[in-house]
């Protein structure tokens, strides 16, 4: 069965600095015409940053969508979609927790909501990490948490963390390295 939709027409409703809203007119399978809403994302990276002794470095912070504070991974959006995932991985580690890493492992891509987002985001596991200095954004305030991996996997486990870019890259990890 063909299950492809077509694009009738696009309008766009709304167009940020991140994200770009546009309500589409569709046709179905069947040939009937349905309405979508598409938000457009730049895509983005999320670091599972794990040192010699097993501790993972998180960022802990307010997301206002959901008007609660988070423990994630270190993440970001890519510089107009047209970076590459592992400079920005590197770059969004650094800024946000002032880790360098020697050691890159891609751990896969997730879609974050694909039911009406495009947010496209690449995972990597970091490793041989090096203390810098972390450089926030100006908009930007979070704490830096370090955590042991198994801690880490127990509270993904429990439902304590639910972000979805942390549980994946978190489950991959595990699975990867039998820890």
């Amino acid at each position: 069965m063909e299950l492809t939709e077509t694009t009738v027409s696009s309008q766009t409703i709304f167009q940020g600095h991140i994200v770009k809203l546009t309500v589409d007119q569709v046709r179905l399978p069947d040939g009937k015409e349905a309405q979508r809403e598409v938000v457009f994302h730049p895509g983005g990276v999320a670091v599972l940053a794990l040192d010699e002794d097993n501790r993972v470095a998180l960022v802990r912070q307010y997301r206002y969508p959901i008007r609660k504070l988070l423990l994630e991974l270190p993440a970001g959006k890519l510089d107009h979609g047209q970076e590459d995932p592992i400079e920005g991985a590197r770059r969004e580690l650094a800024e946000e927790t002032g880790l360098e890493a020697a050691e890159w492992t891609y751990l896969g891509h997730i879609l974050a909501s694909p039911g009406f987002c495009t947010e496209d985001l690449h995972m990597y596991l970091a490793r041989n990490l090096t203390r810098r200095e972390q450089h926030l954004d100006e908009d930007e305030f979070l704490d830096v948490v370090t955590m042991p991996f198994d801690q880490l996997v127990g509270q993904v486990m429990d439902g304590t963390i639910t972000d979805a870019k942390t549980v994946a890259a978190t489950l991959k990890v595990k699975v990867l390295l039998g820890l």
